[in-house]
């Protein structure tokens, strides 16, 4: 599994608690170290089930002051995941990838059904 996080997240550290707790086995990684690339993003899109918006990082500062809530429904998916792709604080975290399940933000629930 890959836990991909910004260090400084609570929520993200509420997530990397769990897991722990949970004896899960990760590879963490920082997102504003180690942006995802396109054909990342591209790909745990296509695995998640989500709707892009999701991906999204829509409390963000970057977010906020790019002004995407207006611009991304005029946006094409191929426009919005090359736009994901410029700077890790634009995306939602925690991402939990894990061969082919995806889950972005974190939700106990949703988590605990991965095993």
């Amino acid at each position: 599994m890959t836990f991909v996080c910004y260090p400084k997240c609570t929520t993200c550290k509420k997530a990397q608690k769990w897991l722990d707790e949970q004896g899960k086995k990760y590879e963490v990684r920082d997102i504003k170290e180690n942006n995802p690339s396109y054909d990342e993003l591209k790909s745990w899109y296509a695995k998640s089930g989500l709707p892009l918006k999701r991906f999204f990082n829509t409390s963000g500062q970057l977010y906020k002051s790019m002004a995407l809530k207006d611009k991304l429904p005029d946006m094409t998916e191929e426009e919005q995941l090359k736009l994901l792709a410029t700077d890790g604080m634009l995306v939602k975290r925690p991402i939990l990838v894990d061969g082919d399940k995806v889950l972005v933000g974190f939700k106990e629930a949703e988590w605990s059904a991965v095993k």
